[in-house]
């Protein structure tokens, strides 16, 4: 992944910094951290623990810079904070870690399945997916109204406008401050 990956795929609202932190980030093996969004009434935080080995492919996603993400950026042993969206408390719910990289995601060629795309092959997939391990669920989900107002969030994508990607980067300082608020 470079620079030249988030030109590519226009992505404003990644400010210079994202892009040199991300740039570190390939002459390192630094772990880095993310946020999945997923609506609970599908699949929560509680679902992802109750999952045989509490390992779950996080699959479905059809937006091509989420799944650019998924192939290019997330990789094993990332940070993953679970965000229930679409629900009464909209928040942090938890947390996981990616237990394999991208590789595609199979529901693409099922015709059965929702998350059918018949322009995608096995030779060409289109859609990618990571699977993830349950960590950790907080006593309480960390509310996006707190999230908003908490002083240092200015670089996570959920908290700026047109942030609506269902698999976003964040920051490890911006990631310590959320992890911290939520374990209060």
């Amino acid at each position: 992944m470079s620079a030249g990956f988030y030109k590519r795929f226009k992505c404003p609202h990644l400010a210079n910094d994202r892009l040199v932190y991300l740039q570190r980030r390939e002459l390192t093996t630094t772990m880095a951290y993310w946020l999945f969004k997923t609506e609970p009434d599908a699949f929560s935080i509680d679902d992802l623990a109750n999952r045989p080995e509490q390992t779950e492919p996080w699959d479905g996603v059809r937006n091509y810079q989420a799944r650019n993400f998924l192939r290019d950026g997330v990789k094993r042993g990332d940070k993953v904070f679970i965000y229930h969206s679409s629900c009464k408390l909209v928040g942090i719910a938890g947390v996981a870690e990616v237990v394999r990289d991208g590789y595609p995601d199979t529901t693409q060629f099922n015709p059965e399945s929702k998350y059918y795309d018949p322009k995608s092959s096995q030779d060409n997939p289109r859609w990618y997916r990571v699977d993830v391990k349950f960590v950790e669920k907080f006593s309480s989900v960390l509310p996006l109204s707190v999230i908003k107002t908490m002083d240092g969030i200015t670089e996570l994508p959920l908290v700026k406008k047109g942030g609506r990607l269902s698999i976003m980067p964040v920051e490890e300082a911006e990631w310590q401050q959320l992890y911290a608020a939520a374990k209060e």
